[in-house]
């Protein structure tokens, strides 16, 4: 199932959050050979963690992470306006209608369900805050992913070429992309409007409000 985890909120689901911590260092140190930190416990963190993203995740039967995406209002720090704005000419890409989306994740465990899944994940959180747009860095691997969906990005700008190519796009999913997406993950919409309101109680906003 899908869970929408604020940062603050992961201790209450510890298996969850260090085996998707565990995983991306897995991904993003060990496959991809990015230079990323990975921590003493195998974990691997950035300082764009420590501003309560909300995460996208997917929850295995057991408890553990499937796959899982970063999400973080541009009106704040993002990765893009802090490292790729050479990208974008100098331009900063912050509105409240554009959240930015890092650290699409999937773990060894995986089923083919699962990008599917984030997907929608992205989607639904988009639809429930009246989002226009996500941003995004992105390389070949995942532009063909995000194709597969049926969501190609509109390229901001690129660099690079083959496999050192990356770029910055901007994402939307209108009501009509739901219904395949939804099919290759295996519920109805419903349900996945249930996933999204059941992750957030009243008791849980009003901490995060306080804190």
């Amino acid at each position: 199932m899908l869970r929408y985890i604020y940062a603050t909120d992961l201790p209450q689901f510890p298996k969850l959050r260090d085996t998707m911590f565990r995983d991306r260092a897995e991904q993003f140190k060990t496959r991809l050979g990015w230079e990323v930190r990975v921590t003493d416990r195998g974990e691997e963190r950035d300082e764009y963690d420590d501003l309560n993203p909300l995460y996208v995740i997917w929850e295995l039967e057991d408890g553990s992470h499937g796959g899982s995406m970063r999400f973080l209002p541009t009106t704040g720090d993002t990765m893009v306006n802090d490292h790729f704005s050479h990208l974008t000419d100098g331009v900063r890409i912050e509105s409240p209608l554009i959240w930015e989306c890092t650290r699409w994740c999937l773990s060894p465990r995986a089923d083919r369900r699962v990008s599917a899944a984030l997907t929608l994940g992205a989607g639904e959180l988009m639809a429930q805050n009246h989002l226009e747009h996500f941003v995004g860095v992105f390389d070949p691997r995942m532009e063909r992913i995000y194709r597969l969906m049926g969501l190609s990005p509109d390229v901001i700008g690129r660099h690079g070429t083959g496999a050192a190519e990356i770029g910055v796009g901007l994402w939307e999913m209108k009501e009509a992309a739901f219904a395949p997406v939804l099919a290759k993950v295996g519920i109805d919409r419903a349900t996945s409007k249930r996933w999204y309101h059941n992750s957030f109680s009243p008791v849980r906003d009003l901490i995060r409000a306080i804190a």
